[in-house]
């Protein structure tokens, strides 16, 4: 269990005190150190902390992750750069222009580069794990991280693809695969920042994957979510059969039957809209493939036109 922390409260770390100043949300806290300033404190179940240590010990130095600062042993806790804002407030504070939206992209795919060409997979691309400092004049943000690593984890790229994968992020930014709880790899990354990339778009706290009326800690919420993705990016292709067993093969098929008979196909390549360019749609569609192996790489996209 993570400690709870209280505003004022004094922690003695490896290289500095630390006073608490604010909390943000559940287990993490700003707190002010008289040698760098403001800092984020993290304090998490101790294998998660570790996990989160190694990783950014592992990719510190790295420009567009944020480093870790230190640790503290009492309570277990991780220093960690502080930055001024996430992607989630700043978009529903203000829609994102396309410059400063092309700016975090590439900060984004620069970081899961760094992640995937060591064999690594976030997990958790999202708006609000996606870090930024505010800029001046007509550039919006003078810098972008990715953050909350304490769930990457390493792939075994001769993995069985039939062999089962672990629960990851958060439904609606989890790529088809991983809601299936198939083998995911990489490409589970690339889809969550396609889905990242259309809420910064719209902005407004809008996501394409929510599924009206039902609750996000229901049953049946990842199902809906599918049929979300199929909807909109599908239908799942036939050769899923490689990567699918015959139980998961029968959830994609009434899937796509239920999509057909009450005519809820809505492809996003035909997608018209004043916040959606040609250009934008066209990126988007290249990334949203419904069959992992079909995903462009982090590094193929940073080469796309889309950033000219």
């Amino acid at each position: 269990m993570a400690a709870a922390l209280k505003i004022g409260q004094r922690l003695r770390g490896h290289l500095g005190t630390y006073t608490i100043l604010k909390s943000l949300h559940k287990n993490v806290w700003t707190a002010s150190d008289t040698n760098v300033g403001t800092v984020i404190i993290k304090t998490a179940p101790i294998k998660r902390l570790n996990n989160g240590k190694a990783i950014l010990n592992m990719f510190q130095g790295c420009p567009y992750i944020r480093p870790l600062l230190g640790q503290i042993e009492e309570p277990p806790a991780l220093v960690l750069k502080f930055l001024q804002d996430n992607l989630l407030k700043a978009s529903n504070t203000r829609r994102l222009g396309r410059p400063d939206i092309k700016f975090v992209a590439k900060g984004v795919l620069e970081a899961l580069n760094i992640f995937h060409e060591a064999g690594y997979v976030h997990t958790d691309v999202k708006p609000d794990n996606i870090l930024v400092n505010h800029g001046n004049g007509a550039n919006r943000f003078s810098g972008v991280e990715l953050g909350d690593c304490a769930d990457a984890y390493c792939v075994n790229p001769n993995a069985d693809p039939f062999e089962e994968g672990h629960v990851i992020g958060a439904a609606i930014f989890r790529s088809p695969e991983a809601n299936l709880q198939l083998r995911w790899g990489t490409a589970t990354d690339i889809w969550s920042f396609g889905a990242t990339l259309i809420s910064l778009i719209w902005g407004q706290d809008w996501h394409i994957f929510i599924p009206e009326g039902y609750s996000v800690d229901g049953p049946d919420y990842p199902t809906q979510v599918l049929v979300k993705q199929a909807s909109i990016f599908g239908p799942f292709p036939y050769f899923y059969i490689d990567i699918a067993d015959e139980e998961r093969q029968r959830i994609l098929a009434i899937i796509n039957n239920y999509i057909h008979e009450n005519g809820l196909r809505k492809p996003f390549s035909m997608a018209e809209d004043p916040e959606l360019t040609v250009e934008d749609r066209n990126f988007i569609h290249e990334i949203m493939k419904m069959d992992p192996r079909d995903r462009p790489t982090a590094k193929e996209l940073l080469e796309d036109p889309w950033f000219n």
